[in-house]
């Protein structure tokens, strides 16, 4: 039985691919025959990313090192090597926005597409032809998706990629963000900033604030012993803002290595946002509502 499962939603225009933890939901804008091209592509570069990304895991697990062999894992590294030298980082921290922007590359390879996105649990990779748009959709808490605002985003933004990290998300955070939102030119450093940022917005040994030693909920986790946090109580204003500053500061680095484009951080009702979507003279700091 195979183990890759893909369908078309009801919608008729979005594909579903699932292969074990990965799931991904894709959608192409174009010729129908294009489109069609461009969907058989991602299915067959689908059908083995899972097994070359295990093939490697023991190298992916550990801090940034040697370059691996696959063409996900290599995404991996290049997104989280030059952040290495800020903090503690593993290829792991851009695995979904990596594969989501492999899974993109190989379908703008097959066909020419107007407008085309890859959804892998939330972290994205964008695809804009000329005169096209997106409007994207903020939240302030992954685990209770409202939205707070949207984005538009244009090709002249040059930002391919979206990702949103916190300790409410489905991965581990060192931070106490729940929700940092990185818009970034690649969805593989999207993805590995929005986890650093979301580890920055942090209020060491509060009493608050709950953590456990990662490999204790999952022993195999590439963090080790390094304490993630499991919940986050009340918290007074002018701590909610100090953790935020520590998050700030972070991204402001980042902004200045030209590494993300613009950042959207949350915490208890509180939110920061920092960077310009457009570079152009009519630019607007994120988020630009509708």
């Amino acid at each position: 039985m195979t183990r890759v499962q893909a369908r078309m939603l009801p919608d008729g225009r979005r594909l579903h691919l699932n292969d074990g933890p990965i799931d991904l939901i894709i959608g192409a804008e174009g010729d129908a025959a294009e489109v069609g091209r461009a969907y058989a592509a991602v299915h067959a570069r689908f059908a083995t990313v899972l097994d070359e990304l295990t093939a490697e895991l023991p190298l992916l697990r550990r801090r940034v090192e040697a370059e691996p062999q696959g063409a996900v894992a290599r995404r991996m590294w290049r997104a989280t090597e030059p952040l290495g030298r800020h903090a503690f980082i593993t290829p792991m921290a851009a695995v979904a926005g990596s594969v989501a922007e492999e899974m993109l590359s190989a379908m703008l390879a097959a066909a020419p597409l107007t407008r085309a996105f890859v959804n892998n649990g939330g972290d994205i990779a964008l695809h804009l032809a000329q005169g096209q748009h997106y409007d994207v959709g903020l939240v302030d808490r992954p685990d209770r998706p409202s939205l707070f605002s949207t984005a538009r985003i244009t090709p002249d933004d040059h930002v391919h990629g979206i990702a949103t990290s916190g300790w409410r998300g489905r991965s581990f955070s060192l931070g106490i963000a729940d929700a940092v939102t990185v818009l970034a030119a690649r969805a593989s450093m999207a993805d590995a900033a929005a986890t650093l940022i979301a580890n920055a917005v942090n209020l060491p040994a509060h009493p608050a604030v709950t953590r456990v030693p990662a490999v204790d909920l999952q022993p195999d986790s590439d963090l080790g012993e390094r304490p993630v946090t499991r919940g986050v109580g009340a918290l007074h204003s002018n701590e909610i803002a100090a953790a935020l500053d520590a998050g700030v500061a972070f991204a402001k680095l980042l902004l200045g290595e030209r590494c993300i484009t613009a950042v959207a951080l949350h915490l208890a009702g509180q939110t920061r946002t920092l960077g310009r979507i457009d570079a152009g003279s009519q630019s607007q700091e994120i988020p630009r509502l509708r």
